[in-house]
């Protein structure tokens, strides 16, 4: 805070130099120690000397003490621009499994759960996503991925990988979407890992390794299919 103190110092060198300004701001000579003086009084007696060009400073110092402005947000990609992400993926749901031979299953996966991505070339931020699948323990998976986002907008994509416990990595090919996906094309890939598998076929993970990329196409009249 600005004390008393240093504006009347400030306004006795600069009155001593205009000597009108003196006379229509006091007579008297001000003295830098009069406590009879507030900070609202000392602010008066300049604004009546030094009319407009004060109050013009005045709102110039009120402007930059306030709120800076918001950091403009990165354009949105144009049609046929590469745009890379990362992210995390939890999901959690059934898993029906039947034999296939002494060392051989298949199962049926069903997962729902939440995404978010990562990195200036990201898609969007959050999506709930929804997961269907097969997986053979010999050939591997085979399944189809719906991410939907807060405005209700989805993107789809296949999704292909070994299925096993110790090959587990999983590609997924973007098909297109709705909305502002509409004629998104891209790839992404991430290894999964169980941290419940109940024997009544509860099961919970999560991607390690998310990363992909994407690129924003001509849509068509009738949007994507998925």
């Amino acid at each position: 805070m600005i004390r008393p103190s240093s504006i009347l110092q400030t306004l006795t060198a600069f009155t001593s130099s205009v000597p009108e300004i003196r006379y229509k701001m006091c007579p008297q000579p001000i003295q830098p120690g009069d406590s009879s003086l507030t900070t609202a009084s000392v602010a008066l007696l300049v604004v009546r000397a030094l009319g407009r060009s004060v109050m013009v400073a005045l709102a110039l110092a009120a402007t930059a003490c306030g709120p800076s402005a918001e950091p403009a947000k990165s354009a949105a990609p144009a049609a046929g621009e590469w745009r890379e992400f990362e992210g995390s993926w939890n999901a959690a749901g059934s898993r029906r499994t039947i034999s296939l031979g002494a060392d051989r299953r298949g199962s049926i996966i069903d997962l729902r759960g939440s995404m978010l991505l990562a990195g200036p070339g990201r898609p969007g931020v959050g999506f709930r996503s929804d997961v269907i699948a097969l997986v053979d323990s010999e050939t591997g998976l085979i399944g189809r991925s719906v991410w939907t986002d807060e405005k209700g907008d989805r993107v789809f994509s296949e999704l292909k990988g070994e299925g096993t416990a110790a090959k587990n990595r999983i590609t997924g090919t973007i098909l297109g979407g709705t909305g502002r996906y509409a004629g998104v094309t891209g790839s992404y890939e991430f290894s999964w890992r169980f941290v419940i598998e109940a024997e009544d076929g509860s099961i919970q993970g999560s991607a390690v390794g998310l990363k992909g990329r994407f690129q924003v196409g001509q849509p068509s009249a009738e949007g994507a299919k998925p």
